[in-house]
């Protein structure tokens, strides 16, 4: 079973968030302040925030700018992922991907499945690494947002956890 190695040290990772939203403000973003405070409360440092339109050029130019950011590790955004005509965050992710993580979205919906059953399916989580930074593509609910730091990112960031996790491959993502 997974756990924590207490003989390794903690190394913080920085993070930013992305909340992706026609109606959310920076005021009423209650999803992104879920994530983060959960980034902070775990040690992280919160390397940037920010809020754009549901818009494919508006989210491709924020991933890309912080993908070209040297002291950002790690994005989450929270919001459109859905299935809905305006939900393109998914396209987007993927417009600035050099690999997908398929897992990820498999596994966040598995975990969804068994707190909201079959609407789970309705969500089109990913993660990616873009330029040598981790993308993960959260649905914009705060429940969802907390699932998915509480039952994967806060393990997975932590390079403690044991038998592996994605901070330990953070200085190897961008080799060739």
């Amino acid at each position: 079973m997974s756990k924590i190695a207490e003989d390794r040290p903690f190394a913080p990772v920085n993070i930013a968030v992305l909340t992706i939203s026609d109606t959310r403000t920076m005021d009423t973003d209650v999803s992104g302040d879920i994530l983060a405070e959960r980034i902070l409360a775990a040690g992280h440092r919160l390397a940037g925030r920010q809020l754009v339109n549901d818009a494919m050029d508006a989210i491709v130019t924020a991933l890309r700018a912080w993908t070209a950011d040297p002291g950002i590790d790690v994005i989450i955004t929270a919001g459109g992922t859905g299935i809905t005509g305006r939900d393109v965050t998914p396209e987007a992710v993927r417009a600035v991907a050099d690999k997908e993580i398929a897992g990820f979205g498999e596994l966040f919906r598995w975990l969804s499945y068994a707190k909201i059953g079959t609407a789970a399916v309705q969500s089109r989580a990913l993660a990616v690494v873009a330029h040598g930074t981790y993308i993960f593509a959260l649905p914009g609910s705060p429940n969802a947002c907390r699932d998915g730091w509480d039952d994967m990112l806060v393990h997975q960031l932590d390079i403690r956890y044991r038998p592996c996790n994605f901070a330990e491959l953070l200085p190897r993502l961008k080799e060739r």
